[in-house]
């Protein structure tokens, strides 16, 4: 559920004038303080996305990163210790084994 930042246009308001409130993405924006009942405007913010910095990130995120080193020929640059670390288009048994990185 997403956080959004709100704030009251009471200066004296108990929430210190911007609180923080979680909101379902189909509920409607506040309008009312709900410390004081005056008006409120919804502040937008940064988002936040944490992204893999490097390839063992990636891997341990379990995914595959493949890297191409000729025509059909790819480096795995992610991979397990049981995977081969060049992946041959023309030899299924050097695919990276997604079974091993996939879980529910």
């Amino acid at each position: 559920m997403p956080t959004y930042h709100y704030e009251c246009s009471n200066p004296d308001c108990p929430t210190g004038g911007q609180f923080t409130l979680h909101q379902s993405m189909k509920d409607d924006a506040l309008t009312k303080c709900p410390e004081c009942g005056s008006p409120v405007e919804r502040i937008i913010g940064p988002a936040y996305v944490s992204s893999p910095k490097s390839d063992s990130d990636l891997r341990d995120k379990g995914f595959a990163k493949l890297v191409r080193r000729d025509k059909g020929v790819y480096e795995n640059v992610t991979a397990l210790d049981h995977e081969s670390r060049y992946w041959d288009a023309n030899k299924p048994g050097t695919m990276p084994d997604l079974s091993k990185r996939i879980s529910d």
